[in-house]
């Protein structure tokens, strides 16, 4: 018998968790209002998620993937260009939230500085907010910088799930090695729900299955 791996990746979802993601983003996605302090959060009515991740590390291309609109979360080259937390409303659903990228930015410090203090207490105090998708580079694993805001995840009980992207630029042969590594990682961390998403934004690959799991979350 073998012994199951820690970590799996997400089993595809059943025909009926599929269709209510399908439906969820086939209606429209808008956005609704970029965020640069507590006090101008939407009000707390509804189901949120949020996706959060180093600086370039596909949080852009993901939401529109998700959503099927290309220009609705606006990417960029440019490491640290979303500088506010961006609420998304689906059509009967929960809001998406695009978190400010951490780790390196091309900004002036105390600017970074104060990103990190919305992104701190948003994770802390958003009783609304029910997983918070921690975006991983494929190519790169888990970073130290991924390392911090686990933690800080962990310290507000927010559980949060590891999606991999960009998993259409790993070679197969080093695919193991680097899921090796993020399963590694997440067993530190209480918060971290028991099951991966690998995804390509480019490819569609894991769409579908975090389109259902969004769709479904209470």
């Amino acid at each position: 018998m073998t012994t199951p791996l820690p970590f799996p990746e997400a089993e595809p979802p059943s025909d009926a968790a599929r269709e209510a993601g399908r439906l969820l983003f086939a209606a429209p996605t808008d956005f609704l209002k970029g965020v640069v302090a507590m006090d101008g959060l939407p009000p707390g009515d509804r189901v949120e998620v949020c996706f959060a991740g180093r600086s370039n590390v596909g949080k852009s291309s993901l939401i529109n993937a998700l959503t099927g609109r290309k220009g609705l979360a606006r990417a960029s080259n440019t490491p640290g260009r979303t500088q506010e937390i961006n609420f998304f409303t689906t059509t009967g659903g929960p809001y998406l939230v695009d978190l400010p990228g951490y780790g390196f930015a091309n900004a002036p410090v105390k600017v970074v500085e104060k990103w990190q203090r919305l992104l701190k207490a948003y994770l802390s105090g958003r009783a609304t907010l029910r997983r918070a998708f921690v975006l991983i580079d494929s190519r790169h694993g888990v970073k130290a910088v991924d390392e911090e805001i686990m933690a800080l995840l962990d310290k507000s009980a927010v559980t949060f799930q590891a999606v991999l992207t960009k998993s259409d630029k790993v070679k197969e042969n080093d695919r193991a090695k680097v899921l090796a590594q993020v399963r590694g990682a997440l067993s530190k961390h209480p918060a971290a729900f028991p099951e991966l998403v690998v995804t390509s934004s480019e490819k569609g690959w894991g769409i579908d299955t975090l389109r259902a799991i969004i769709a479904t979350l209470e």
